[in-house]
């Protein structure tokens, strides 16, 4: 009997698509974050940064020592 109302696939058909959604979403993104070179070292990155921008000239011996002092680089 058509009577012009429809409801297509209905309420367990909407939830299977999120979850389906939902879980292709979760897949990609630990997928990504299992990518090498994502790991970041908080420790080392002052110290690289530091020795980098001394060696470039941008900042004088002085100021290499202080920060080195501030940050407890040895």
């Amino acid at each position: 009997m058509m009577t012009g109302f429809d409801w297509g696939m209905g309420l367990g058909g909407w939830v299977w698509m999120i979850l389906g959604t939902v879980l292709v979403i979760a897949i990609v993104w630990a997928v990504v974050a299992a990518l090498p070179g994502r790991e970041r070292g908080t420790g080392d990155d002052a110290a690289q940064i530091l020795k980098a921008r001394f060696a470039r000239g941008e900042i004088s011996d002085q100021e290499y020592e202080q920060a080195r002092r501030v940050l407890g680089i040895k």
